[in-house]
């Protein structure tokens, strides 16, 4: 076994290739042996037609100190889920508030654990909750969508290992005693995402290449490869970008956490926390979060098959909706016109959008909360699949954001999908926080034309906020940023690996589509600890004038950038613009602006 890096200089060099060739996956099984309490809900009478609340389905699972067998369950459950990067198995993993020893809640894909507590100490595990990699030969930089949320962890050994690649948030989480983010053996781990939590102890990365963590605690920081960023955590090394390349921001601008599903006595409860400005630190450190909460009488509880009509149906007559795991074909957009409305998913319920509709619209309302979903393009070339607000919007909501929290899009990977623009943002002030936003590279339907996506994210409002952005692969821009004072903190990116060749990343006379470009027109735009990798394996010969493109005006400021060729599998010339020096041959040693202009 090697040894663990102590510091950025000791930290293991990244291979070539993230991901690598991904060995055939098992599609997940059948559930019907598995034992499962109740997870029945009150149900309340809407005000006419359909009702609010009712039974959360087979695929949530809940659990008390006192269930048998926890751990067993637990195991059935990571066998299904292991290895089932493109199966069909979805879970919801609930823990009631109290004390649970002797657990290793081991979690595989579509796999979410969370408390039902208000805070994360009702709900202890004397144990831990474990993402690590045995089913990819130690590599981690596949571990995607799962998510642990709301829980106090004591691990058995001391510290708690979370090996994690995208789309798999730590969130609400008190950790009594370490975190470690990498596979067992050290092996090679891409991703991740921290926040509203407390780490009593040291967080350690080891291979981990880039990371974001906000508004939480940590009792240190061990190292770091290419791109880790903070805001609003405390305990964070300080700013020294990039040696080694930590870029800290004291307070996150504006954040209002994720909604959060608890249980009131008996009852069901949605938890919907207040937005904050300039925060720092956890909602919860010192009490109750601030916030309001909502009955679950006041959501539709939605289960795989129910059509689009019916959950617009729902939302029409005001109810939310909560969308039980499982998978979702929507022949017609969920439409989203009411203010306040909250739609959250359990256990990465997934919306796969029929013959070329978009999966979610929003109105141009206040205080809409979408979170905890994975939107999966269909064969059938979708214009978009989520959009905030129509084009044109222009209501201020300054004051009430619409908030976009562990939404996640892929097109390909469990089959042939396209979409000409995955993501859009024309509502001015909405929050993007946490989202991957990725062209599949590998898995079923995958090819240049096959999942052709032309465009990631595409904000069009303005004084938009993206915390946690990462997008990957997409055909041209991976984001394209036309909205006034949008700021990002923290962005991850890959271009496309399978590009044929330098004719098929030709951007008029520039060399590659930039991973982030800022439109000429933008006068005000600022971001910070962004990072884009190219690894252009089909044609190694493809070069990229520049990873980041922006107009050269004063209110246009970028801090702490960097380009990396993966194993010189393609170049970058410079990182942002004409600025920056070109990535160096077969070393896959970042390029780096510390700031621009």
């Amino acid at each position: 076994m090697p040894t663990p890096p102590t510091d950025a200089t000791a930290s293991p060099a990244p291979r070539p290739s993230r991901r690598g060739v991904l060995a055939a996956m098992a599609a997940a099984l059948p559930a019907a042996s598995l034992p499962v309490l109740s997870s029945r809900a009150s149900a309340a009478p809407a005000a006419a037609g359909l009702p609010g609340g009712g039974d959360l389905g087979p695929y949530v699972l809940v659990f008390d100190p006192a269930t048998p067998d926890i751990q067993g369950k637990l195991d059935e459950i990571f066998r299904r889920q292991e290895s089932a990067q493109f199966g069909d198995g979805r879970y919801q993993l609930l823990f009631k508030p109290g004390t649970y020893n002797g657990l290793n809640a081991q979690l595989g894909f579509y796999t979410s654990i969370a408390g039902l507590g208000l805070s994360p100490d009702d709900t202890t595990f004397n144990g831990d909750v474990t993402v690590d990699a045995g089913w990819f030969n130690g590599n981690a930089t596949q571990n995607f969508w799962r998510s642990a949320e709301n829980l106090a962890l004591r691990p058995a050994n001391g510290t708690n290992r979370w090996a994690v690649a995208q789309a798999a948030p730590f969130r609400r989480m008190h950790v009594k005693g370490g975190l470690n983010l990498a596979p067992d053996g050290y092996g090679w781990a891409s991703g991740g995402y921290i926040a509203d939590s407390r780490i009593d102890g040291t967080v350690s990365p080891y291979s981990q290449q880039q990371w974001y963590s906000r508004d939480s605690s940590v009792g240190g920081w061990n190292n770091a490869v290419w791109n880790m960023v903070f805001s609003g955590v405390e305990g964070a090394p300080a700013q020294s970008f990039p040696n080694p390349p930590y870029t800290t921001l004291d307070t996150t601008p504006v954040s209002r956490e994720k909604p959060f599903l608890y249980l009131d006595g008996a009852d069901y409860r949605v938890f919907l926390p207040d937005q904050r400005t300039n925060a720092r630190g956890t909602t919860w450190g010192s009490g109750t979060p601030r916030g309001r909460s909502l009955p679950l009488g006041q959501f539709y509880v939605a289960r795989p098959g129910v059509a689009a009509a019916t959950l617009n149906a729902a939302l029409a007559q005001g109810l939310n909706v909560l969308l039980t795991p499982g998978i979702y074909h929507l022949d017609r957009p969920i439409d989203v016109q009411r203010p306040n409305t909250v739609v959250l998913g359990l256990g990465y319920a997934t919306l796969v959008p029929d013959n070329g509709v978009t999966a979610v619209k929003v109105a141009d309302v206040d205080g809409v909360r979408l979170a905890g979903f994975l939107i999966d393009a269909g064969p059938v070339n979708s214009t978009t699949l989520l959009e905030v607000g129509p084009e044109g919007a222009f209501a201020d909501h300054a004051a009430n954001p619409t908030t976009v929290q562990d939404v996640f899009i892929r097109i390909g990977g469990a089959g042939a999908g396209k979409a000409t623009t995955s993501m859009v943002i024309n509502s001015h002030h909405t929050i993007v926080d946490h989202t991957w936003v990725w062209r599949a590279d590998h898995g079923d339907g995958v090819g240049w034309e096959t999942n052709r996506a032309d465009y990631g994210v595409r904000v069009n409002g303005d004084d938009v906020l993206a915390t946690g952005l990462f997008v990957e692969h997409f055909n041209k821009y991976d984001v394209e940023w036309r909205g006034e004072r949008g700021r990002t903190v923290f962005f991850q990116n890959e271009k496309a690996y399978d590009a044929p060749d330098q004719a098929a990343v030709q951007n008029g006379s520039t060399k590659g589509y930039a991973a982030y470009k800022i439109a000429d027109g933008v006068t005000t735009h600022e971001g910070w600890g962004l990072g884009s990798y190219c690894f252009y394996n089909v044609d190694p010969t493809i070069r990229q004038d520049h990873g980041f493109e922006a107009p050269e005006k004063p209110g246009v400021k970028l801090h702490d950038l960097l380009v990396v060729s993966l194993g010189g599998k393609g170049q970058y010339e410079h990182v942002i613009n004409g600025v920056g020096a070109p990535t160096s041959g077969t070393s896959t040693v970042p390029s780096t602006v510390v700031s621009y202009p």
